[in-house]
């Protein structure tokens, strides 16, 4: 009997996870689909456009002194808008997990308006509040920084909303020990808190970096357009579209899907290497 039933363990312990869903084939060749008509067809397109007229011509396009200088303004404001986020993501988190305030609820629903909101409209607010006619004496349209705020605005969801539940799920009880041994409270954090938090952390500034790369509508109005300075890549594209050079909009669209895609990419295999360190311990 007592083989029979060791024989029967050892069954169910073979028998694969089932993922809970009918039908796995079906739903798993729907999701392929979905994802061919929404994702791979449309890059494909943008890809072949790009290479219409020759690996020369896309050469061309990319190393143009003005899209290079465009890319360049691109990949800066978007790179300081993300470490703006990761700071200020990271500590609005902590204050909505670990402390007690009146409006808690209105603030943790705020975080998400920027994923609601038409960034145009995040761009006239912004020019409204630091255009030429500021209430606050601040003039920051037509600069990097007046871009650079835009950009933190409609990306700060994403580094909050990917360090709050990692927060939620933390034990306390670690921390509560290192505080017993006498550890400050920012060596609790920095040997504690963060090792658990910078997989997360890795994850929201990848999402804020790449959203701020594409970003249009919040800097269309505070931004000013100017080339070389305040000009983005998606400024750039729109005005290649207008002007009737479609293939060199498309060269300029892959090169930032690549560069969304690699800094994704990298981030990810960093910030899972680290949560396999941490599972180690």
């Amino acid at each position: 009997m007592t083989t029979e039933v060791a024989g029967r363990r050892k069954l169910f312990t073979r028998r694969p996870a089932s993922s809970g869903l009918p039908g796995g084939s079906l739903t798993l060749g729907t999701v392929v689909l979905w994802l061919s008509i929404i994702v791979l067809l449309p890059l494909a397109a943008v890809l072949s456009r790009s290479l219409s007229e020759g690996p020369a011509e896309f050469f061309d396009a990319v190393t143009d002194p003005r899209a290079l200088a465009t890319l360049r303004v691109t990949v800066q404001v978007s790179v300081l808008a993300a470490l703006i986020n990761v700071v200020m993501g990271t500590v609005i988190a902590w204050v909505l997990v670990r402390d007690e305030f009146p409006g808690k609820s209105i603030v943790n629903t705020l975080i998400d308006l920027p994923f609601a909101l038409p960034t145009i409209v995040a761009s006239l607010v912004l020019l409204s509040l630091y255009g030429p006619m500021s209430p606050v004496g601040i003039t920051l349209n037509a600069t990097k920084t007046g871009v650079v705020i835009a950009l933190a605005f409609v990306t700060l969801p994403f580094v909050v909303r990917a360090v709050q539940p990692v927060l939620i799920e933390l034990d306390r009880e670690v921390e509560e020990a290192a505080a017993s041994l006498g550890a400050s409270n920012l060596v609790i954090f920095r040997r504690v808190v963060l090792p658990v938090l910078l997989p997360s952390i890795l994850s929201g500034a990848g999402l804020a970096f790449s959203r701020a790369l594409g970003e249009f509508g919040s800097v269309v109005l505070i931004g000013g357009n100017i080339p070389g300075n305040t000009q983005i890549a998606s400024q750039l594209i729109r005005e290649q579209i207008e002007t009737d050079q479609p293939v060199d909009a498309a060269a300029i669209s892959v090169v930032l899907l690549a560069i969304a895609f690699v800094v994704l990419f990298v981030l990810r295999i960093a910030g899972s290497r680290l949560a396999h360190r941490e599972e180690q311990k």
